[in-house]
């Protein structure tokens, strides 16, 4: 399992952000569910956001990304970093395997 650090940095007025948050959210809550999305958050200040998750492939997870509303409705660019986890909290241990 390959992971990565996705950067989300918004390309429209935070407005236009705000009216897609609840359907990217809910876009998301896919991924945790699939075990996909460790964790997402806005960046602060508010100019994007920042992902981190797992997946077999760079391809496999920018295709899942490719399906957020963010992106769907041109709001958003995506930056992926792979990396390997190297050191980490004991409970991180399952989840980086």
């Amino acid at each position: 399992m390959k992971h990565f650090m996705i950067e989300v940095t918004y390309t429209v007025p935070i407005e236009q952000i705000d009216a897609a948050v609840t359907e990217h959210r809910a876009f998301l809550q896919k991924g945790f569910d699939a075990g996909t999305l460790l964790m997402s958050g806005p960046q602060n200040p508010r100019t994007g956001g920042v992902i981190l998750g797992r997946a077999e492939s760079l391809e496999s997870i920018r295709t899942f990304m490719m399906q957020d509303p963010f992106n769907v409705k041109s709001l958003a660019t995506y930056r992926f970093v792979e990396y390997t986890p190297v050191k980490m909290q004991p409970f991180m241990k399952d989840w980086c395997g």
